[in-house]
């Protein structure tokens, strides 16, 4: 019987010296796993928190890329993965919002239940872009060629399921009009063939889109921001048009582990984060990038996912979008 309480005992100072009460954590490298390939937005912010959680932590930090399947691989690989803490992923609106709804029944991880969050870390806001040879010079003036356009215009997405779809389908509903949708393998060729004129409209994530627009290839309507944009002050946002006062269409970055990785981990790896997004050169190269800093607790996350997930469901059912 003493024998087998020492044991026990032996077992329970062994779990408590674990990860589960952050005592040790981390004692070794600690990997992002980002599903998009190297220079992206994705990479960037990983490699900036990433490089400012090492000097908190003192501990490597190393950004694995994991690009493909809109952000299946990298979430699947992460959803599996030991739930120590050290491996650690940053996904966006797509990965954990859209594809449970796009891919139902064929999605190798759970959002909610295979991921557990940690925070919230930038969005990035999307920009109404129209050719400059387009006759309108705001979003209302836009809503109103369309309607009384005598063929549907058409516009460009990064690709069927993306933001840019999605928030283009949201539109039309909200302002009753068709348009006619070109899907692009990413966002580079959507914009290159919107500045050559072969689509003429496009709700575009602003980081990639604004310094074309600064150089006069396309023209800047409006942010889909529910408010105007701390990165674009000068641009209104769509809601400030009549009929539009609830539309939004945000795409964002957040770090998540997976599920069951130990409370205690996740609150320290939240706390440096949201300690790292008040950081001033961290806020001005993320501002300068055309992000907005977030933050806030693994709750907040939880409800940002499940939110935007009953949202763009709704969408993705009624527009019918369906990915083979």
């Amino acid at each position: 019987m003493k024998i087998a309480l020492i044991r026990a005992a032996c077992a329970l100072s062994l779990a408590m010296a674990g990860p589960a009460f952050a005592g040790d954590y981390p004692d070794k490298p600690i990997r992002i796993v980002v599903p998009y390939p190297p220079g992206g937005a994705s990479d960037t912010v990983s490699r900036l928190i990433g490089q400012q959680l090492s000097q908190r932590l003192k501990q490597p930090v190393v950004v694995e890329n994991k690009p493909g399947a809109t952000e299946q691989i990298a979430a699947s690989f992460v959803a599996k993965a030991n739930p120590d803490g050290y491996t650690i992923l940053l996904a966006s609106t797509a990965g954990l919002s859209v594809n449970p709804t796009l891919y139902k029944g064929r999605l190798a991880y759970d959002p909610e239940k295979d991921l557990a969050p940690i925070v919230l870390a930038v969005t990035l806001p999307s920009v109404v872009m129209v050719h400059p040879s387009m006759p309108v010079n705001s979003f209302d003036e836009l809503t109103a060629f369309a309607r009384s356009s005598a063929t549907p215009i058409n516009y460009a997405s990064s690709g069927a399921g993306n933001p840019s779809h999605l928030g283009m389908e949201l539109y039309k509903r909200a302002a009753s009009i068709d348009m006619t949708h070109v899907p692009y393998k990413g966002g580079a060729p959507a914009l290159q063939d919107l500045m050559s004129g072969q689509v003429s409209v496009m709700m575009a994530i602003g980081p990639e889109s604004m310094p074309m627009a600064k150089a006069g290839r396309m023209k800047a309507l409006a942010v889909t921001t529910a408010k105007r944009s701390p990165a674009y002050p000068g641009l209104p946002a769509v809601s400030e048009t009549k009929g539009f006062a609830n539309f939004e269409l945000l795409h964002w970055f957040a770090l998540l582990a997976p599920a069951r990785t130990p409370d205690a981990v996740i609150a320290l790896l939240n706390k440096n984060v949201n300690d790292i997004l008040k950081d001033p050169e961290v806020k001005n190269k993320l501002l300068e990038m055309g992000m907005e800093l977030e933050g806030g607790s693994p709750q907040r996350l939880a409800e940002t996912i499940k939110r935007d997930r009953l949202k763009w469901e709704k969408v993705i059912i009624e527009s019918n979008i369906r990915i083979d």
